[in-house]
């Protein structure tokens, strides 16, 4: 073999070997840059939050129970004072509940109603009621409209009461409801003491901490 074919073969054998060593080292860029590639950001699951102590219905230790209202107790709902005048206390196919009459600053006359729901856990239900004019009402078996609300019936029976203190009522009787609850949630109920006609109120659920117990009675 000459001198020159020697030289020849010897700058082909570099040559592949020179791109043999850049077709290796692009591979191995090529690797690290899949391998050593950041992982996709994933968001941290956030422990749940617990419920607001504000949520209507739910009452806290942290605040007044309305069950240990008494009547002739001087209280404050929403920060306004009012006197607990009487009560009835009701029971309907196994629930429980007391309304009380309370009589404001301005001598205006409101029933408080104060139940335990059964659930779990058991949540108390506080509601003030005003009374709204009927004009000759009666609760309707089916949808009513009531100052131009759609009202829709929830639930109606007749219950047993028993009054304590001026409520205006006797002492025992049985008295008819029917219950209604709008699209926003308002609610409407009917009743009457049996003889006698019927009357209807809103209701305004109140969260904890809206009832202060002032002056307990003597």
């Amino acid at each position: 073999m000459s001198m020159t074919s020697m030289v020849v073969l010897g700058l082909s054998v570099a040559t592949v070997l020179l791109l043999l060593g850049a077709f290796l080292a692009t591979l191995r860029r090529d690797g690290k840059g899949r391998t050593s590639a950041p992982p996709a950001e994933v968001a941290p699951v956030g422990t749940p939050l617990p419920a607001p102590v504000s949520v209507p219905g739910h009452a806290g230790t942290d605040y007044t129970d309305p069950r240990t209202i008494r009547v002739g107790d001087r209280i404050e709902v929403h920060g306004s004072p009012a006197r607990v005048l009487g009560a009835m206390h009701i029971s309907w196919q196994g629930q429980e509940w007391t309304e009380y009459l309370l009589r404001d600053r301005t001598r205006r006359f409101q029933w408080l109603s104060v139940e335990v729901h059964a659930g779990d856990p058991p949540h108390l239900e506080v509601e003030l009621w005003t009374d709204v004019p009927t004009q000759g009402m009666v609760p309707a078996k089916s949808m009513l409209i009531m100052e131009g609300v759609e009202f829709f019936p929830i639930e109606r029976g007749t219950a047993a009461f028993r009054s304590e203190g001026d409520t205006g009522h006797p002492e025992r009787g049985l008295l008819d409801f029917a219950d209604y609850r709008a699209s926003d949630g308002r609610l409407l109920s009917f009743e009457r003491i049996q003889g006698q006609s019927w009357t209807a109120s809103y209701a305004q659920p109140l969260p904890p901490g809206s009832i202060t117990i002032v002056r307990r009675a003597s």
